[in-house]
């Protein structure tokens, strides 16, 4: 497990443990929306979030879905 170093890794990892994986599509899904409305900035900073949490799940994946350990560790 990787320690975050950015505030948009933090909260990452604070929705993943919270919301689990569905916080990563409804980031996604927010993003499009704040760009849509004219708020680039902010759509921005919730696309570095989303992907801090992509990132956040793939390293730590064992851990934040139990129980798909092993499912995933054997992936090519």
């Amino acid at each position: 497990m990787t320690i975050p170093h950015t505030e948009a890794d933090k909260l990452a990892r604070s929705l993943l443990a919270k919301q689990g994986i569905g916080a990563i599509w409804k980031l996604h899904q927010v993003a499009a929306e704040a760009h849509l409305a004219g708020f680039r900035l902010s759509a921005a900073d919730l696309v570095e979030v989303a992907e801090a949490a992509e990132r956040a799940w793939i390293s730590d994946e064992c851990c934040l879905n139990p129980g798909f350990g092993d499912l995933t560790a054997s992936r090519p």
